[in-house]
């Protein structure tokens, strides 16, 4: 069996831009002589409809003057090449070789980079050299006796009598593991400069209006609405302005979520009055900068065990949250059940006390392995007005390490605690443009131009700052 298509769910805002059956009363018939009995107040079916609380739970807003927000993240402390040639020019067994580095990237773009300079190995360091080829047991140790900056060529000599183990042409991966001087020698003779990798974002504006005339909201109401932040009343212009307000306040978050900068030749760059620039939202960025998991969700400890490992390679953050779709969610609970020698049949989830007189508990809300990692339900992700149900660029869960980090602030010139998500929103001391709202007209009590009518305003500056994309994983199709 599975769920039928019809009757469906209601996709429409109730909000309409003209009067219309769906926002105000029309069925009077004065033909029938008996009055209906009625519910004053309207019946909230999808409950509450607002999605936004993801940037609520982990991040933070904070003021910011630029239009243009920078900051500097680390660099890698220590020095590693996976990508290594083994000269052809060495002989295996020589007790001598020359290896050329091909890895040396801009780590922006993964582009090979001008490698000039680039390579971070230095004469007198000692190296761990091990073949790359599968099931290879084949490794050396070796000193740099030389480097060639303008080629990338390192020649080493071998700690091991046998010198080279691996054949010549071969790929290697070379890390540094220390140095060694004879006595009375001068010191080292190249020095390394901190890696540190500049980032920045740039807010946008976002806004929405409420607009209704004068006459109508004198009109009588005969249906008392309610909203989800218990705003009541009698007149029906009150429920659209409050969604209205929803509705933008959603936006905030989400516009964070998504938003994308504008590439070069697109038509929205070209625009004068509609944004013309973009932003770096989380899922862009996470998608540039961070980890990806396709293909589905992790099913298998096998499977989210590869998500570890990566997470071993990057920022080793202690605590994770996992946002998630309902799918996801499920079958983070089959997994984890799965691990219970009892768990075959269905009854003891949870922590694997269950009892008779108890409501059976058939989810959980976290697991430790390696890390700490808590699980939340993502209403974004759920909600079949936003990203629920789509197919074409599903994500159905993100990783948000938890707590700060530690970067250089341009505005403030020092290091500065901040979490791996905030908001930074236009502000001064004249003008704050985090939440504005504001009326025109001359109807509900303003007074500012001869139209008859109640303009509600709604305006925000912002950006999100997504620090160590490193560290977050996107789960998506």
């Amino acid at each position: 069996m599975s769920v039928l298509q019809t009757p469906g769910f209601q996709l429409q805002p109730s909000a309409q831009r003209t009067l219309s059956p769906s926002n105000y009363i029309t069925n009077f018939d004065f033909l029938n002589q008996y009055l209906p009995d009625t519910y004053e107040k309207e019946f909230e079916r999808y409950g509450n409809r607002s999605v936004a609380s993801f940037l609520r739970q982990v991040g933070a807003e904070m003021p910011s003057n630029s239009d243009l927000i920078k900051w500097a993240e680390q660099g890698r402390l220590h020095v590693k090449y996976t990508n290594v040639n083994a000269d052809s020019a060495a002989l295996q067994g020589a007790a001598s070789a020359n290896f050329t580095v091909n890895d040396v990237l801009n780590p922006l773009t993964n582009a090979a980079a001008n490698i000039s300079g680039q390579i971070a190995m230095r004469v007198g360091q000692t190296l761990m050299i091990s073949d790359n080829a599968p099931n290879s047991t084949l490794s050396n140790k070796a000193i740099v006796s030389a480097v060639n900056y303008a080629t990338g060529v390192v020649t080493v000599l071998f700690y091991e009598a046998l010198g080279q183990s691996f054949a010549v042409n071969s790929t290697v991966t070379i890390f540094v593991y220390g140095s060694e001087f004879q006595k009375g020698t001068d010191t080292m003779a190249e020095s390394l400069t901190s890696d540190d990798f500049i980032f920045q974002n740039s807010p946008i504006i976002i806004k929405d209006r409420y607009r209704v005339a004068g006459s109508d909201m004198a009109q009588i109401g005969w249906i008392e609405i309610t909203g989800e932040d218990g705003v009541n009343g009698y007149l029906w212009y009150l429920k659209s302005e409050h969604d209205t307000r929803l509705r933008f306040e959603d936006y905030l978050e989400t516009a964070m979520v998504e938003a994308v900068p504008a590439e070069a030749a697109s038509g929205a760059i070209g625009s004068t009055t509609t944004g013309n620039k973009g932003s770096d939202g989380i899922f862009f960025v996470v998608q540039s900068r961070g980890n990806i998991y396709g293909g589905g969700n992790p099913v298998a400890l096998a499977q989210f065990d590869n998500v570890i490992q990566r997470l071993d390679k990057q920022g080793a953050i202690e605590e994770n949250v996992l946002f998630v779709d309902r799918q996801f969610s499920f079958d983070i609970d089959d997994m984890l059940a799965a691990q219970n020698s009892y768990g075959a049949g269905g009854t003891s989830y949870g922590l694997f006390d269950n009892d008779k007189e108890m409501a059976l508990n058939l989810g959980f809300t976290g697991f430790r392995r390696g890390y700490d990692f808590y699980k939340s339900d993502w209403k974004y992700l759920n909600d079949a007005t936003m990203r629920g149900g789509i197919v074409g660029g599903a994500v159905n869960g993100l990783l948000v390490p938890a707590g700060s980090t530690t970067v250089y602030d341009q505005v403030l010139g020092k290091n500065a605690k901040r979490p791996f998500l905030h908001v930074r929103y236009r502000a001064s001391e004249t003008e704050d443009r985090r939440y504005k709202t504001w009326i025109t007209g001359s109807a509900g009590g303003a007074q500012t131009s001869n139209f008859d009518l109640m303009d509600v305003n709604f305006l925000s500056e912002r950006a999100v700052c997504t620090l160590g994309a490193n560290n977050f994983f996107l789960f998506q199709q």
